[in-house]
């Protein structure tokens, strides 16, 4: 079992970088697990888009 770890500050850049990882990837997706994590410094609010696929 593996996995793959993505971590983007945008939503559409994720995405991207998954389907591309998606496209040539031969094997068995166990399980694809995503979280968003905001966080404010001073007026700016920062966001972190990831995603964990396990594979084997």
């Amino acid at each position: 079992m593996k996995v793959k770890l993505f971590d983007e500050s945008h939503e559409l850049d994720l995405e991207a970088n998954v389907n591309k990882f998606l496209s040539d990837f031969e094997g068995e997706i166990i399980d694809i697990k995503y979280q968003v994590a905001l966080s404010v410094y001073r007026e700016e609010q920062i966001f972190c888009f990831s995603c964990m696929i396990i594979y084997t």
